[in-house]
């Protein structure tokens, strides 16, 4: 019984550990989060807010492929709290157990989610912590989770991919164009070509395509050099990260490019192509190219504006 009541109040954590089956799996956790939020029935908690605190425990399949130390291969501690900050905008509830529920089928959104265990405590209603905790499996929530899959791809955002020639990147007028792509309501993406200097030759298709990648990667940084805002990145977490937190990126190509299941039909050396395609696999609300040509029609709007015209 002392045992019982001990795990009653334990974190989350301990009690996954507790109730676990004959199959391991990995555990990551959030632990004493605590945002401010107007929540409650009664009329005293209206109009005004007060801290609630989420402690999180999501069980996940244990890898059976090599990590390489990739970021893209796990389940990023920020989608946890990422769950909790959408289903906190998304409208004023009563009820700490429909929040629970509401965090805990986000999650299980998530590919690698098997289980979630959520605790969610009112901090300022008492003496001590008022609260719930749940537990759901991907099982409890099946019949949700197609429905909120399409709620979610409709919330996702669809940033502006804009490229930057080589005369763009060291134009003058650099810092006021990204200024005003940063006023604008589409998240950016920037992306670049090669450097002037050609990338050393290797005689090898395979080989040269890696050294092209690692030419582009060497002119985002060039960029990111022009405008300390612009942040070089190069895994889709980064991404979704940076676009949901208004971060300007710039796009270093070679892991997501080889990484692709679907790749480009077209090198490196093509570096226009290559962004479209990019803005393709993104789902960008618009390609924007500054200072080169146009390249083959895509299913992403486009445009190309000369060096010295207005972008919009």
């Amino acid at each position: 019984m002392a045992s019982e009541i001990r795990l009653a109040f334990a974190h989350p954590s301990e009690r996954a550990i507790a109730t676990a089956g004959d199959s391991p799996r990995d555990r990551i956790s959030l632990r004493d989060h605590i945002v401010e939020v107007e929540i409650g029935a009664f009329q005293a908690e209206r109009g005004t807010k007060q801290r609630i605190q989420f402690n999180v425990v999501v069980e996940v399949a244990p890898q059976t492929d090599v990590l390489d130390d990739d970021v893209d291969r796990i389940l990023s501690y920020d989608r946890v709290t990422e769950a909790i900050a959408l289903e906190l905008e998304a409208e004023r509830l009563n009820l700490l157990e429909t929040l629970a529920e509401r965090v805990a089928e986000r999650i299980l959104l998530e590919p690698q989610a098997m289980r979630a265990f959520v605790r969610i405590e009112k901090l300022d209603r008492g003496p001590g912590a008022l609260g719930v905790e749940i537990v759901r499996t991907k099982r409890d929530v099946a019949d949700h989770l197609q429905e909120l899959a399409e709620e979610a791809a409709q919330e996702r955002p669809h940033p502006r991919l804009v490229y930057l020639s080589n005369d763009a990147i060291m134009h003058p007028g650099l810092q006021d164009w990204i200024s005003e792509l940063a006023t604008r309501k589409s998240p950016v993406i920037l992306c670049v070509g090669g450097p002037e200097v050609k990338p050393l030759r290797t005689n090898h298709t395979m080989t040269q395509r890696r050294v092209d990648l690692l030419a582009i990667e060497q002119n985002c940084w060039l960029l990111a050099a022009q405008d300390l805002r612009c942040k070089v990145v190069a895994t889709r977490t980064e991404l979704d990260w940076a676009i949901k937190n208004g971060q300007i990126s710039v796009w270093a190509p070679s892991k997501i490019v080889l990484d692709a299941t679907h790749g480009p039909d077209s090198g490196p050396d093509d570096s226009v192509a290559l962004a479209a395609w990019f803005a393709q696999e993104i789902e960008a609300s618009e390609f924007l190219i500054i200072g080169d040509k146009l390249p083959a029609e895509s299913a992403i709007a486009q445009r190309s504006v000369e060096i010295g015209a207005p972008l919009f």
